[in-house]
């Protein structure tokens, strides 16, 4: 793999990329002027006072944008979770030069060497995220659930709160393994189980995918990992789709507002699924839908890997759909099985801010404000557009590292799994070691077949991969 010893310092490869896509460069002088005077004085927001409220934010070690602070107390037989999320709809004045950025923005951008935030350090680092004993600016989500994690009641507030802890994925999951997890979340290990169970129930579809990430190799070099998915992540992401559930529904109550959408799966391709899965050796019940055959399957079988990739083709066409005064004309999430938006990371996501906004005007009985509305429609085109070019700068750089990981390997035997083929001209194959996505030729090459792939060329200047079945 590529190191800083070489000829070729990695992030140097990383800075083309930058220079490869249209990311956004420094924050204009105006917004940054903007940033740091919100972020020296209080907003002057009539709040309540939920400094008392003992909130934990749970986020990959080292993050300090921190979106969502929580806390999950017993109700009876039932839950109840305050949700606490960076209040950015005061901080951004609307039509501010600092507004104007983040709207051409769109997103956070993730990259190996540094994220291209949405907002200025200053806020989205400082002032406006939930950093542990700080006081903070949020609004409070107060769902209270039964005793099958179902929502009973839902409220927001704008509020003060402040954190007590700054939890970490791997140190949560570790701690409820010894039975000790922190008070503020212990019941959520069994909330999440509810809330995956209430899930597959709707006939949520959810694909469990390795997942490529760029990771430093210690010597100042990169390589490509494979992070497992712990269970702590898919139940604290439950939290977000409750919130993000509840909001949707708030909003098409009232026929204002935008959804994250994704159609439901073209009857086609579950056919077409289908008959992969029986080509695989999968077993599919007749009367069991895709939701249920693919939350049961074992993810590390080789032919589970195959039918996953294949199962991408029923989560295609997601996008976000805006409304005002009428209902939505698509309002459903096929990935989580019912009506759903953004409203949980606004530091990070531009639609979170507007969405909120929504939420808070209409459950208070006001008025949307106008700078709101007039932003609906412009929205989805905004967010879709930001979303393309977050998803082509992560694959780039995923595939600058797989050719660092294999650089000088060329003519070696790895071990692979066949994900799909193109008919006789060969197909895709993920190493099992390095985890690497790469295409390979070969004749009679079947999807889920264990194989060996020798390696053909490598070359980091196109990124190009390519293997060979041996």
């Amino acid at each position: 793999m590529l190191s800083a010893a070489s000829g070729d310092h990695p992030e140097s490869a990383f800075a083309v990329i930058r220079a490869e896509f249209p990311l956004p460069g420094p924050f204009p002088a105006a917004a940054l002027a903007e940033a740091e005077r919100a972020a020296g004085v209080p907003d002057g927001v009539d709040r309540v006072d939920a400094t008392d409220l003992p909130l934990v934010t749970v986020d990959p070690v080292g993050s300090r944008d921190l979106d969502q602070a929580v806390l999950i107390e017993r109700l009876g037989s039932g839950f109840r979770v305050h949700y606490a999320i960076a209040d950015l709809g005061v901080t951004v004045r609307p039509g501010g030069a600092l507004d104007a950025e983040v709207r051409r923005r769109g997103q956070t951008f993730y990259l190996p060497d540094g994220a291209i935030p949405l907002h200025p350090r200053v806020l989205s680092e400082g002032a406006s995220s939930l950093l542990p004993a700080e006081v903070r600016a949020a609004v409070l989500w107060t769902i209270d659930l039964d005793s099958d994690a179902e929502p009973i009641r839902v409220e927001l507030r704008r509020a003060l709160v402040r954190s007590v802890a700054r939890l970490d994925y791997a140190g949560v999951q570790a701690a409820i393994a010894a039975g000790t997890p922190h008070p503020s979340i212990a019941a959520l290990p069994e909330l999440g189980k509810l809330r995956r169970k209430a899930a597959a129930a709707r006939g949520a579809i959810e694909l469990e995918l390795p997942e490529q990430q760029v990771a430093s190799d210690g010597n100042g070099g990169w390589r490509v990992v494979v992070r497992p998915r712990l269970d702590v992540e898919t139940w604290n992401a439950e939290i977000s789709l409750l919130t993000g559930m509840c909001a949707a529904q708030i909003m098409t109550e009232a026929n204002i507002g935008v959804l994250r959408t994704l159609p439901d799966a073209p009857e086609q391709a579950v056919v077409e699924l289908r008959r992969s899965a029986a080509a695989l050796g999968i077993d599919w019940a007749e009367d069991a839908d895709a939701a249920s055959l693919l939350i049961g399957l074992d993810p590390a079988s080789p032919a589970t890997m195959a039918l996953l990739d294949d199962a991408t083709r029923l989560l295609r066409g997601a996008g976000y759909t805006a409304f005002d005064g009428a209902p939505p004309h698509v309002r459903g999430h096929a990935g989580i099985g019912a009506p759903y938006s953004h409203v949980t990371a606004p530091l990070r996501r531009l639609v979170d801010r507007f969405a909120t906004e929504v939420c808070l005007a209409v459950t208070a009985g006001r008025e949307v404000p106008d700078w709101v509305r007039e932003a609906l429609p412009e929205l989805p085109a905004a967010m879709e557009s930001s979303d393309r070019l977050a998803a082509q700068v992560e694959r780039a750089c995923i595939d600058q590292a797989e050719t660092w990981t294999l650089a000088g390997q060329v003519g070696r035997l790895f071990p692979a799994v066949v994900l799909r083929t193109n008919g006789d001209s060969g197909g895709t194959v993920f190493l099992l070691d390095p985890p690497v996505l790469g295409k390979c030729r070969g004749d009679g090459l079947v999807e889920g077949q264990r194989i060996m792939a020798r390696l053909l060329e490598v070359d980091p200047a196109t990124r190009r991969v390519v293997f060979e079945a041996a």
